[in-house]
């Protein structure tokens, strides 16, 4: 189903289409419809905010920004940002997609779970985070008209249960490499859900490095 709303639509282009294909085939569909309404989010804030941007590429960024988590594009020790970064640059690639367009996606993808730096970037990259921030977090939960929000989730539903399905999503993806998570939101993910999981301490590892000073 095509949804349009704000004037805000997914883009009728062969690659916008061949991302969705690949995300549904290889994403749960959790993660294809969240992935999917940070799009959406992403985009009305462009809208919201008055910011120029291209909806191709926000659509790459959104869509594959937890293509990481998935079993397919997992590597052993980097972070699940950085495994659907370089899933994106790949797809990007191979279709051939200028450079700096790719470095662009790859950079909005890789800093979506960095608070405080993406809004100070290229609009693609804060716009990736803004729809992650919203769909996620609420964090601009009241920016958004009732309409929009109604509109999006109709289109693609969160569920009954998003915000524990979430959370165990990025568990299932990161639990394997808990060292990916030193500094970063995802260390919150593993207290929760492990007992066991220790954190890393950035006092301690400057105390025990190598050097005598």
């Amino acid at each position: 189903m095509t949804l349009k709303v704000q004037g805000v639509s997914v883009p009728d282009s062969k690659l916008a289409r061949d991302i969705t294909e690949l995300v549904r085939d290889t994403e749960s569909p959790l993660l294809f419809h969240h992935s999917s309404r940070v799009y959406y989010f992403g985009a009305l804030a462009g809208k919201h905010r008055d910011l120029s941007f291209d909806p191709e590429l926000l659509y790459a960024g959104a869509m594959f920004h937890d293509m990481g988590l998935t079993p397919k594009h997992s590597s052993a020790h980097e972070r699940f940002e950085v495994d659907g970064a370089n899933a994106a640059r790949d797809f990007m690639r191979s279709r051939g997609i200028p450079k700096a367009d790719v470095d662009t996606v790859w950079t909005a993808i890789s800093l979506h779970t960095t608070p405080g730096i993406p809004q100070h970037m290229h609009p693609v990259v804060a716009l990736v985070t803004a729809g992650v921030e919203m769909d996620v977090l609420g964090l601009t939960y009241p920016e958004y008209s009732d309409a929009e929000r109604n509109a999006v989730v109709h289109t693609h539903p969160r569920g009954n249960s998003f915000k524990e399905d979430i959370i165990q999503a990025f568990y299932d993806g990161i639990k394997r490499k808990p060292d990916t998570t030193f500094g970063n939101v995802k260390s919150d993910v593993l207290a929760d859900k492990d007992p066991t999981f220790k954190r890393g301490n950035f006092c301690s590892v400057i105390r025990g490095s190598a050097w005598s000073a």
